[in-house]
């Protein structure tokens, strides 16, 4: 779409945006209806004090100057109840669009690889989802069909005018092609202007999601004074891109006056000049007066509508751009087995984040169900890989892997997840209940099952002191708990979605040794009776594994128990005597 140019972009972009409004094709009918009654009943009174002058109070007829003020009175009232139904329907018509849109694109979102997110600022996919999403409403509720209407009120005026007196219509609209090339330049400008303006607003918020993500490292080394440079240049270019559309709008604005002035003039000069001479009548000049204004204030109104309609379209090509992002796992698969046994295997797989620098080279090893199976190695050997590849998070090149022997891209990908459970070393959890984190909202898991499960692991009695125990909010990140506590809450969740796989990713390395106790008592239980993958950072915790396998550059160099591995003499020996000894000195 980015390729598409000039008007025809416009308008295909414009098609697309159209789409979603097929669904509520009555709700547009009956807005485009009011907004053409709209654009008649206005031309009518001008018309009628027109007719009330020269007919009327020309033959002093109080009476019928009364009677065609009531029907006057009686047109602005229909026209307030239709200008109230128009606005509503336009409104609920945007912010309709606007919801099933956001999920589509919320729902889109959820679907991308992880390689995706790695890529991509959060700020940015939050610009997109809420205000980029925001401005494309105002597509419909102050775009298009009040444009639509605009439009059709210059008609029916200058109809009108034209009807009335085709000499005095011309003078009138004399200064309108300046007006026309002035708008055309203003649209343009305000164009360009209004996509710096999203552009720096998507720069911006992505730039404040992630210092104040990650206000801890930023006050540790002192970088407040950077980072507030920093945002001080962001924000000043955020600024001088508003600062552009507010020069458009400073010049385009007094030109629409300075030639409505211009209008009118004109039409004083010889509308005044014909009365006199008898060619026209003080009702068709007083008429036209009204007309002059009714006609320049849908012109003025045209160009801030159009600017919506801008803002509207450089949202929805944002929008529409990650929509058409093809970042998401292909799901082709419809094997569903329920509860999977557990068997893992891994046939000389090689993955690689980009083209063909691979991480993971030639990998081969096989689990049993019910086995234990720890990895080990430097960072950045590809431990955190190898697990993410079992979970299809990304998906790998070569080799396959198969879950009870059948290869994992052929599985279901929800039935396929739902087998397993993962407990990362950075716990994340929303700012909800702990009930809710542990839940993750399934309505399959109950309370009670909830508690159970917290005795087993060690965590009910620290839950149970904390206020409001399992309904505590622990804030954006779990930030009321300790590393510790968090830990125990993610092993809980793992526990009560019962998963026939459990990864452990360096779930002890960053916790205190207190906190490492439960956790290991944690471990056992969870690891009890199924397939259980193991990255360890402390050799001490993975001693009683069935398995270890040590990785260093993205290849398996050694793989057994840990006696076999010691009585090697090989990679894992140096590893496990070299931690000893330091914990030994420490």
């Amino acid at each position: 779409m980015s390729e598409v140019s000039g008007k025809a972009w416009d308008t295909a972009l414009f098609k697309r945006v159209m789409q979603y409004a097929k669904p509520y094709k009555l709700t547009f009918t009956i807005t485009g209806v009011l907004v053409v009654l709209l654009a008649i009943l206005g031309p009518i009174r001008p018309w009628l004090i027109q007719y009330t002058i020269d007919e009327k109070v020309k033959d002093f007829d109080a009476e019928g100057v009364l009677h065609l003020t009531l029907i006057m009175i009686g047109i602005l009232i229909v026209e307030a109840i239709v200008q109230f139904y128009q606005t509503y329907w336009a409104n609920w018509l945007g912010q309709t669009i606007i919801k099933d849109l956001r999920v589509q694109l919320y729902q889109h979102v959820m679907s991308f690889r992880l390689k995706y997110f790695d890529r991509t600022a959060i700020g940015t996919l939050v610009t997109r989802t809420v205000s980029d999403i925001e401005t494309i409403a105002n597509i419909f509720s102050q775009g298009i069909l009040v444009i639509i209407g605009d439009i059709l009120k210059l008609i029916a005026v200058i109809g009108f005018m034209f009807y009335t007196d085709w000499l005095l219509t011309l003078i009138t609209l004399i200064p309108i092609p300046i007006l026309i090339v002035a708008t055309n330049i203003f649209k343009k400008t305000i164009k360009k202007a209004f996509q710096e303006v999203r552009t720096q607003v998507s720069r911006l918020n992505a730039f404040v999601q992630e210092r104040v993500t990650g206000m801890k490292i930023i006050q540790i080394f002192n970088r407040e004074k950077v980072e507030l440079s920093r945002f001080e240049k962001m924000n000043k270019l955020h600024r001088n891109a508003h600062i552009k559309t507010v020069w458009a709008y400073s010049i385009f604005f007094p030109v629409v006056e300075m030639l409505s002035a211009a209008s009118l003039a004109l039409l004083v000069w010889w509308g005044t000049k014909s009365v006199l001479e008898g060619l026209t009548t003080p009702g068709i000049l007083t008429a036209f007066i009204m007309y002059v204004y009714m006609l320049y204030r849908p012109i003025r109104q045209l160009a801030d509508r159009f600017n919506t309609l801008q803002m509207g379209m450089v949202s929805s090509e944002r929008v529409f751009k990650v929509l058409d992002t093809d970042s998401f796992i292909e799901d082709e698969g419809v094997e569903e087995k329920g509860k999977l046994n557990g068997e893992i295997e891994f046939e000389n797989v090689w993955f690689a984040y980009e083209g063909e620098d691979y991480v993971l080279k030639d990998i081969s090893f096989s689990v049993k169900p019910g086995e234990t199976v720890a990895f080990v190695g430097a960072t950045g050997s590809g431990k955190t890989s190898t697990i993410n590849l079992l979970g299809r998070f990304y998906e790998f090149q070569k080799g396959e892997i198969k879950l009870d022997g059948v290869p994992i891209r052929e599985y279901d990908l929800e039935n396929l997840r739902s087998n397993m459970s993962v407990v990362l070393q950075d716990v994340f959890l929303f700012s909800d209940s702990i009930y809710n984190n542990i839940t993750l909202n399934s309505n399959l898991i109950t309370e009670a099952e909830v508690k159970a499960a917290s005795k087993r692991v060690g965590a009910h009695d620290f839950i149970s002191k904390l206020p409001d125990d399992y309904h505590y909010d622990v804030k954006e990140r779990g930030g009321m708990l300790s590393v510790g506590q968090r830990q125990l809450i993610s092993f809980i969740r793992a526990y009560v979605h019962n998963p026939s796989i459990l990864i452990l990713d360096e779930a002890t390395s960053s916790i205190d040794t207190e906190s490492e106790a439960l956790i290991q008592q944690a471990t056992e239980v969870l690891t009890e009776d199924r397939t259980s993958i193991v990255i360890a950072h402390r050799l001490s915790t993975i001693q009683k594994a069935d398995k270890i396998i040590v990785l260093e550059a993205g290849r398996i160099i050694e793989q057994g128990s840990h006696q076999e591995l010691l009585a090697l003499n090989g990679h894992y020996k140096k590893l496990f005597e070299l931690q000893f000894k330091n914990e030994a000195v420490a």
